[in-house]
């Protein structure tokens, strides 16, 4: 299946080289861990503060950006290259992806995770053609899990078990989800107390995701567990897994879902805004870039869409609009 200017033979060996780059990329990421664990070469915690004391970037972050870039540019000069640094260090504000074939790359998602070695760390490399995310690669190092896909050649955990993992056949929704789901979300970095900011939002929605059915004015969904990774990349892999039913975010950038948006569309899922709109019972279920659900199969009345849009609108019931800009915007 072709895409874009891309046969699907080219596109194969795109896919081979990433799933390889990834894997050394992950090397690096592990050999830092194992320096800082030995203290090997006076290596250790030592971090920069980017907007606020949980938003960090370390050497490493850098070091394994220069690394993936280079081998990108030197294996595909023509394609365009966005990285979480890079652009962190003075790129355009503006939205940097557009028709060009543009690798989109977060070199340590979950950054504070490593810094405190908890291993929800990972390498993000993403293949966007035409707006679309078409290849994706995620590999977490500490507990050796490859997350993978091409468009056409369906999404894998490490290269043999496709996903999601239940899928023959895939289970629909839960008929009164967000109950019986588990349910992902983030605290994200705006950490600023103010009344009714995005802190308090996302708290407000999250208490309604987990209370009793019934309660809080009926926006109580009693989801079976509630789960924060720590990182956004690793929570799209663990919904494309079907590990996780549901995750909301809002505010996120490029990288932080290029890759886990190609293994999530390819395993069946469906993206959506995250924030609810005014008529929630009506308005459409767009295919965009934010919010995420868990790939689906039909039930008896509902084919599988069907059984994530109606999932979608009893999430939009319960969380609350949030708000984010670009630096800059």
């Amino acid at each position: 299946m072709a895409v874009g200017p891309f046969s699907q033979d080219e596109l194969d060996e795109i896919y081979a080289f990433s799933i390889d780059l990834g894997r050394k990329a992950g090397k690096m990421l592990m050999e830092r861990v194992d320096q800082r664990i030995s203290g090997a070469n006076g290596s250790s915690n030592a971090f920069e503060e980017k907007e606020n004391a949980v938003d960090i970037v370390t050497q490493t972050d850098e070091d394994v950006e220069v690394f993936i870039r280079s081998a990108l540019e030197t294996r595909y000069p023509s394609h365009k290259f966005l990285g979480e640094e890079a652009y962190a260090k003075g790129q355009s504000r503006d939205y940097l992806i557009d028709e060009q074939p543009t690798w989109c790359i977060d070199p340590l998602d979950g950054t504070v995770n490593y810094t405190h070695i908890f291993p929800m760390f990972c390498v993000s490399i993403g293949f966007i053609v035409e707006h679309k995310p078409i290849i994706g690669v995620i590999y977490a190092p500490f507990t050796d899990q490859l997350w993978s896909s091409c468009s056409g050649r369906g999404a894998w955990l490490n290269e043999t078990r496709r996903l999601p993992l239940i899928h023959n056949p895939t289970p629909p929704m839960p008929a009164n989800a967000p109950s019986q789901c588990i349910f992902s979300c983030e605290w994200g970095k705006d950490r600023r107390d103010t009344p009714d900011g995005n802190m308090q939002r996302k708290i407000e929605s999250f208490v309604n995701m987990a209370a009793e059915v019934g309660s809080r004015n009926g926006r109580g969904g009693m989801v079976h567990g509630v789960r924060s990774l720590g990182s956004a990349t690793l929570d799209l892999a663990y919904v494309a897994m079907g590990s996780f039913d549901i995750w909301w975010e809002g505010g996120c950038w490029e990288w932080d879902i290029a890759a886990g948006a190609a293994i999530l569309l390819e395993a069946g899922g469906l993206m959506t805004t995250a924030n609810p709109p005014e008529d929630v019972d009506m308005a459409p279920i767009e295919d965009v870039r934010l919010g995420s659900r868990l790939p689906a199969g039909p039930s008896a009345t509902e084919t599988g869409r069907e059984t994530q849009e109606r999932t979608v609108r009893e999430v939009w019931r319960r969380v609350r609009n949030l708000e984010y800009s670009r630096p800059g915007a």
